[in-house]
This record gives C-alpha cells, structure tokens and sequence, in this order.
C-alpha cells in the first residue's frame, strides 16, 4: 500500500500536496481499502444510513445563470413559476403520506419575492405540518439578505424563528474560482460559499458540503475543494456530512466528461481520508445508481444519501422507497437505519 495511505491508517492528517500526490499517483483499489478501514475504525459495526426527504423548488426563477443549469429561467422567461403556500403544503402532505417527515427546500435566486413568502412556507411546513426544513443555498441566503437589506445573521434569525433547521451546501460544485468563473461567474466565490455556511453553522444552523466533478476540474481544484471544507469544518463543527456527486447532461454548452466508477470511488475514498473531521460520508446512489452505490459503501461511505421523491433538476438513477432503501443496505452486507438530516439520531 501507498506510504501516504499507510499515514491515513495511523489517523495522520493528510496534508493537501499528500491528498494530491494520492489523487494523482495511488490505485484506487488501495485509496478504496484503506477509506473502509478507516471508516470501520472511525464507525464500528455494518451500520448504514439513509434518510428521506422531499425536494420542493419553489421557484424556477433565478438570476445566477449557471452555465450548467437546465432548469432556472429568467424572471419574464416563457415556462417561470413561483409555487404558492397551498402547491407547497400540496407536495408535503404528499411527502408525508409517502412516509417523509422532511422537506429540503430550494429554488432560483428570485429577488423579487417578499420575506413573508419564506416564513409563511417555513411555518406552514414546521408549524402546521410537523415536518422538518433544510433550505436555501449560501447564494439563495446572500441575495435574499441583499435584496431585504438585512445582514445575514438578521436574515437567518427570521428564518430560524419561522422554523428553518439546517442549510445545506449547495451550490459548490468545484470550489475552485479558476472553475466557478468558467461554470458559474454569478454565483458566489468560493470564500463567500465557505464564508456563508460558516456564519450559519455558527448560528445554529448546521448542514453538509459537496463536490460535483465531472467537466474541466483538474486534481488541484479537487484538492483545494476538499481543503476548503475540511478548514470549514475544524471552525465551526457543523458539517454534518459530505457526499461526492458527478454532473449530469442538462444543457447544450456546458461540456460534462465522463466519470467512471473508478474515479468516483476513488474520490470518494479520499473524501474519507482527507475530511478527517467529518463523520458521514456519503455515496450518491442517486447520481451513480445502485452497482456503484454498494461499491462505495466498501469504500469509506457510511451513507447512501437519501430516497428523494422528487427531483426537478437531476435524473434520478437511485432508490425511490423506505423498504428499496432497507433491502439494498441489507444486500450490501450492512444494516440499515434511518436518520434525519442531521444525523440528530446517529449513535
């Protein structure tokens, strides 16, 4: 085995010119090994995760512009929509009658709607319906606190009192400017992404992180990707866990390359041994499908990420049911339980 991966194993921190020596030069069956080692060491016993959670965009109305996304669409655009209270509290009462108490809530960034169409959601939702909420992007929180002329912690307070419990990491794909000027040159930059979650995972509002690959990264803008997240992590604490996702097809010209399962499980047992201070891994069944799935749980995941019964920007290749969900764990060799979206339930 690599020296570096021997280092892993010995619970040093890998340093980032070591992660992308491994990246660049290690096999991936080796990188593979010693992640399930390491998360063994780290998680005793065959214990896996999922969690299940409904996708409500409420609006496909953004002005970001990503060179990737199939579906924003500019504010007058043919095909726009803004959901109302009463088509949210629809598809949640539906989530619920699936078995989700979970909604992840997330649209376009459309600075034209008011802070009471947020709360009165967030309430609904909480208040009314008993479910839980992760919602808003950092670059949904920034242009919404923008747009309201509050400060973010001013923003996050409304939206905590209205019932919000987590944020998620979304909209990081690759948190490397040189890449986030060629995919995404209206979003925020990657010190801003990192910036934002930080200021609200330390009000009270924890989440998770992710890495999207799959089109002109290179292995240093992957290194500086996960360097972000882990020096995001030893601030605040509260990255729950982290999951690797390969982009998809959606528009004409974005060029996408593809991932093979190797450098997928690859990265994914890096993830693992790099992100030393988060506790979940995640392996997205849904973007990889289920012969990968279970590869990754033998490769430092402890998670298959989530059943979603809805899903409006990628195509599904995943699970669709609580008992799909069971039964693929237990064919894996592992025993399921079911979590939140916090993890508030793992032992």
């Amino acid at each position: 085995m690599h020296p570096l991966l021997q280092k892993s194993l010995s619970f040093e921190r890998l340093t980032p010119e070591e992660a992308l020596l491994l990246l660049k030069e290690a096999e991936w069956t080796e990188v593979a090994q010693a992640a399930n080692a390491v998360r063994h060491a780290k998680l005793p016993g065959k214990r896996v995760g999922y969690t299940v959670y409904r996708i409500i965009n409420y609006t496909n109305v953004c002005s970001v512009n990503c060179s990737f996304c199939s579906f924003a669409r500019k504010a007058g655009e043919r095909g726009t929509y803004v959901l109302s209270l009463e088509q949210i509290r629809s598809k949640a009462e539906d989530a619920k009658k699936l078995g989700a108490d979970q909604i992840f809530l997330q649209g376009g960034v459309n600075e034209e709607l008011p802070i009471e169409y947020y709360t009165d959601i967030l309430r609904m939702l909480t208040q009314e319906l008993g479910m839980s909420v992760r919602g808003f992007s950092p670059v949904e929180l920034v242009r919404i606190a923008d747009a309201h002329k509050l400060t973010l912690v001013e923003l996050l307070n409304i939206l905590k009192a209205a019932g919000l419990s987590s944020v998620p990491g979304a909209g990081a794909e690759i948190l490397s400017d040189r890449i986030r000027k060629i995919l995404s040159p209206r979003k925020l930059s990657s010190l801003e992404w990192r910036n934002t979650l930080a200021v609200c995972q330390k009000n009270g509002l924890p989440g998770s992180a992710n890495i999207v690959i799959g089109t002109q990264e290179n292995p240093e803008d992957i290194i500086a990707h996960l360097d972000l997240v882990r020096g995001l992590q030893d601030e605040t604490g509260g990255v729950k866990s982290f999951v690797a996702w390969t982009f998809q097809p959606q528009t004409h010209d974005f060029p996408i390359r593809h991932v093979t399962p190797m450098e997928y499980l690859k990265l994914l047992g890096l993830s693992r041994l790099y992100l030393d201070n988060i506790r979940h891994i995640e392996v997205s069944v849904l973007g990889m499908g289920k012969a990968v799935g279970e590869l990754g749980l033998v490769s430092g995941a402890d998670d298959i990420n989530s059943i979603v019964l809805e899903e409006n920007v990628l195509e599904s290749q995943g699970i669709r049911g609580i008992a799909e969900a069971e039964n693929f764990i237990r064919g894996a060799g592992f025993t399921p339980y079911r979590r939140d979206l916090n993890f508030t339930c793992d032992l």
